[in-house]
């Protein structure tokens, strides 16, 4: 008896393993046939699969094979068996539903459409979101209007903002759109930025004269207008001027908002720091003017001088946008500064801007390493600082062709910090002192040590200055040519532009034919820069892409190129054709990750990496 109870057990269990292995074959053999487009196939298979397993995944290729056949009777049935599993899948209804439109049987489709929104239940505002989701997704936008008035009806007091501008904007109603986003937003002001980022996403904002932009101003300053209008409309507006670069209607608006919540001046200057990072000086520094004047007793009054001060220091630095009325007008206000604040560790980086703008500026080197010394005699100072600040003394001292002093004062730092990156930047620095002597040999030793640094940007400088030596020195004759080009770069980081300028010529005229031709023009576009000199930068570098299109400097100069158009003259469109140029002619370059980035920025959009820019 016991034997027999075995035997059965077994012989159960063996059914059941077979069937099992049975339906996973069947299942195989069912996707095999589908992915490859053999449905007539892939059908026998599905229906065996789906007797023993009616799950949607099983259901919706078979069900999709069935049509493929037209056999719509048991397409019907096995429809109707699904929806009865589960009535809160609305997917599978509207399947079906599509279903009897494509047999021409409307009233059955439209009683499916009815049965769904009526059957949405009283302050449930899931389930019709869920159905107006639905709705959308197979493009059945008039019933997805009905579920969310049926949803908006059944439940009050749940904003579906939301999902109605969703609507709006898939009808192309955006003036609905901007006025439902605008409703929510004066009830929750918490959602500015999400709604901003809704707005950005669905209208193009990017050009004053675009019809999008015209009808969110519109729609923006008649809210703004209103009696009583929520202070969140206004920073909506603000964010709308800067989508387009109108720094002075953001700022206008900005400083309106301040004044009429009486504020501290927190939002105007965080409006000048976005205008200092898009070169827009003029209405920085309104804005933290603007700040300062509301007196010395509001919290952001030092944080407004100091900003004000480093936005004519990037001004003067990064953008060269200056003539000497203006340095001169920069180094009293700087000095104004430091008076009133008094000189300390919070005015320890106006200290050093100053020197900078002096030195290299204003021909006050004198007077600014003088500034210096006082500097490092200040208590309280750490020691990344007081590296700081003999960092600057040496690259003046450099500047006054002392280079023999700045060397040592960059190995003090190089010694003291040698696993820091202001060491390394020392070392790179020093290594450069040797450069301009003609210590090739020596110089390349010390750029060595640097390539296998931990700091990106030192590397690649130290990699970019050791790869050039290794590619111009060391051949018949070549010294001599050498000698006079890291002459000539000593003498543009003394600011003897013409000199060097004298060096490079004299290199083309005795060797015409040499390979430092690409870097003598990218070098004169740097000095070009360097004096804010923007188009003739542009010539010497279009001259090097067009002459030396294929040596290493090339993609470098268009980089310089889309950047100038960028950043300097504000034409995106040839940026971006620059940008571009990289990308399909130079595959290799090392810009190319920057450049795709750029596009991307410009655009305002994704770009994947297989995309045919």
């Amino acid at each position: 008896m016991f034997t027999a109870r075995i035997f059965i057990f077994l012989f159960s269990f063996l059914c059941v393993f077979s069937a099992a292995a049975q339906t996973s074959t069947d299942l195989q053999l069912a996707q095999y046939y589908y992915n490859n487009a053999e449905l007539d196939k892939a059908l026998g298979y599905y229906e065996k699969v789906y007797a023993l397993d009616q799950s949607k995944p099983i259901f919706l290729p078979y069900f999709e094979c069935l049509i493929a056949q037209k056999d719509y009777k048991t397409a019907e049935k096995v429809l109707r068996k699904q929806i009865a599993l589960n009535r809160q899948d609305y997917e599978v209804r509207l399947i079906g539903a599509a279903f009897y439109e494509d047999q021409n049987e409307l009233s059955k489709a439209t009683k499916i459409y009815d049965e769904i929104i009526d059957e949405l239940q009283p302050n449930n505002p899931g389930q019709a979101i869920s159905v107006y989701q639905a709705f959308v997704a197979k493009a059945k936008l008039p019933q997805a209007k009905r579920a969310l008035d049926m949803g908006q009806k059944l439940s009050p007091t749940y904003p579906f903002n939301f999902q109605y501008a969703d609507y709006y904007a898939l009808v192309g109603d955006k003036r609905a759109m901007l006025l439902a986003y605008l409703d929510y937003l004066g009830q929750q002001p918490s959602v500015l930025e999400p709604i901003q980022q809704a707005i950005g996403a669905r209208m193009d904002l990017n050009q004053a004269t675009s019809p999008d932009f015209i009808l969110a101003k519109e729609v923006m300053l008649s809210r703004v207008q209103q009696a009583s209008a929520p202070l969140v409309y206004n920073q909506v507006l603000i964010w709308l001027y800067v989508q387009i670069r109108d720094f002075t209607g953001a700022a206008t608006q900005v400083i309106a908002l301040d004044k009429r919540m009486k504020g501290d001046g927190r939002e105007v200057m965080e409006l000048g720091q976005i205008c200092i990072e898009n070169a827009e000086f003029g209405q920085a520094n309104r804005c933290f003017q603007y700040v300062i004047d509301l007196g010395q007793e509001k919290p952001n009054f030092y944080e407004a001088q100091l900003a004000l001060l480093n936005g004519r220091f990037i001004q003067v630095t990064q953008f060269r946008k200056f003539n000497q009325d203006e340095i001169n007008q920069c180094i009293f206000d700087f000095e104004a500064a430091l008076g009133r604040l008094g000189k300390s560790r919070v005015t320890y980086q106006l200290t050093l801007q100053l020197a900078e703008i002096r030195a290299f500026y204003a021909k006050q080197s004198q007077v600014a390493l003088q500034e210096l010394q006082e500097l490092l005699r200040m208590p309280g100072l750490t020691d990344i600082q007081r590296a700081q600040v003999k960092m600057l003394n040496a690259d003046i001292q450099v500047l006054d062709g002392d280079i023999w002093e700045a060397s040592l004062l960059y190995m003090q730092i190089d010694n003291d910090f040698k696993f820091e990156t202001i060491g390394a930047e020392a070392k790179f620095k020093n290594a450069k002192i040797f450069y301009y002597d003609g210590e090739f040999e020596f110089a390349q030793s010390q750029l060595d040590v640097l390539k296998e640094g931990t700091s990106r940007f030192i590397s690649n400088d130290a990699i970019q200055l050791s790869v050039f030596i290794t590619d111009n020195y060391g051949l018949d004759s070549n010294y001599q040519v050498m000698s006079w080009f890291a002459t000539a770069d000593r003498m543009i980081a003394q600011h003897k532009y013409d000199s060097a300028f004298v060096l490079f010529d004299s290199i083309q005229t005795a060797f015409p034919y040499h390979s430092l031709a690409d870097d003598i023009l990218f070098r004169k576009g740097q000095v070009m820069e360097q004096q804010g000199l923007w188009e003739q930068a542009i010539g010497y570098y279009e001259d090097l892409v067009k002459v030396h299109a294929a040596d290493i400097l090339a993609d470098d100069a268009l980089f310089r190129l889309a950047e100038i158009n960028e950043q300097i003259l504000k034409n995106t469109t040839n940026a971006e054709a620059l940008y571009k140029r990289i990308l399909l002619e130079y595959k290799a370059s090392l810009f190319g990750a920057e450049a795709r980035k750029r596009i991307r920025l410009m655009r305002g959009d994704a770009l994947s990496e297989s995309e045919d820019i």
